[in-house]
């Protein structure tokens, strides 16, 4: 496959390209480009304009691969490759149960994989762990590099909204579930993102409205982080955050755009790897102006989008008028360039 092939040193994210440019660093990338690496863009038909701006990552949803085979889907994925200057991550949900973006297509799989509470139930840890490794290794053989889960909330509750796309299981479980998921995906060359940091509870959907968390602190320190510390703990490459509103870390702004959720997770669960966003088409987040400026400011990375050139320009704008300081960008570019560099998705010279 014909791609521009990188090296990205660690401490510099110094970049060199294989096919003969000069070694560049992140500061000789202009701030377009830095701003297009931020955006994670939700498939399009045709992606030619957004990975010729330099957008950092493709999310495929079941539309993506619907009526496809395992050839044409690869064909696709690869064409992605070899259209981006610097190679993208290529995400999916493949979570199971209700969340089956792949497997949901028969000629891909015979059957849509079920849910991890279900391998579970029925065969316990070991028999999950099996499952999550098929998944993974289906996902990186059709050129699927980040799988957008495991699922780290803790709900046992049937009646809340993410039961049914959790374990249904309790804090302590559920963290060994998320530690053993992690490193299965990695077995298979899979990269991981948890979610939905800081831990969903028994809120309601945030894809149609915003959901209000009022549990204290210590809640969230004796039960939700349990499995995103067990998943950070196993190298987990990313952490997605909710569009939810936890009072206790922040009364005002969604955890996705919150400077102060984002801090706990840096410096209470000590996170080095990727913050990336909930879809910012979510309704949560509507309303609040500015989005991907403020989603760059609270400290995310990577910022979910299905509008590439409204999130590209608003960025940028942020940073001509002084809203986002270029350090900001440069530190998520750096890390991103780093993560694509250990998952092998930049091949190292």
């Amino acid at each position: 496959m014909k791609k521009a092939l990188f090296a990205a040193a660690a401490a510099a994210a110094v970049l060199t390209c294989g096919c003969g440019a000069k070694e560049i660093s992140v500061n000789d990338m202009s701030i377009e480009e830095k701003a297009a690496q931020m955006l994670m863009v939700r498939c399009e038909p045709d992606m030619t304009e957004i990975l010729d701006a330099g957008a950092g990552g493709i999310v495929m949803f079941a539309r993506d691969f619907e009526g496809l085979t395992k050839e044409e889907v690869q064909a696709k994925t690869a064409q992605f490759q070899e259209a981006s200057e610097i190679p993208v991550f290529i995400a999916t949900d493949e979570e199971g149960g209700t969340v089956v973006r792949v497997s949901s297509n028969p000629y891909l799989r015979q059957e849509p994989f079920n849910s991890p509470a279900y391998y579970y139930r029925a065969g316990g840890m070991d028999n999950l762990i099996n499952i999550t490794a098929e998944k993974s290794q289906l996902l990186y053989e059709l050129g699927v590099n980040m799988n957008l889960g495991p699922v780290a909330d803790v709900s046992t509750d049937p009646d809340d909204f993410i039961y049914k796309r959790s374990l249904g299981e309790d804090e302590t479980v559920t963290a060994q579930y998320v530690a053993e998921a992690v490193k299965a995906a990695k077995r298979h060359n899979m990269a991981s993102c948890l979610k939905h940091f800081p831990g969903y509870g028994s809120n309601t959907d945030t894809h149609t409205g915003i959901a209000v968390d009022e549990r204290p602190f210590e809640e969230f320190t004796k039960k939700d982080f349990l499995p995103f510390e067990a998943g950070i703990a196993e190298g987990a490459e990313a952490v997605l955050v909710s569009h939810n509103i936890v009072t206790c870390m922040d009364r005002e702004l969604p955890a996705s755009l919150s400077p102060a959720v984002h801090s706990v997770l840096r410096t209470n669960l000590q996170y080095n790897g990727l913050i990336i966003t909930d879809d910012m088409e979510m309704q949560a987040v509507q309303d609040y102006g500015d989005i991907y400026i403020k989603a760059v400011n609270a400290g995310n990375d990577m910022i979910i989008v299905s509008d590439f050139d409204a999130a590209l320009g608003e960025i940028i704008e942020g940073v001509s008028t002084g809203q986002i300081s270029e350090e900001t960008v440069n530190t998520a570019v750096e890390r991103i360039l780093k993560i694509k560099k250990e998952c092998g998705i930049i091949e190292a010279k």
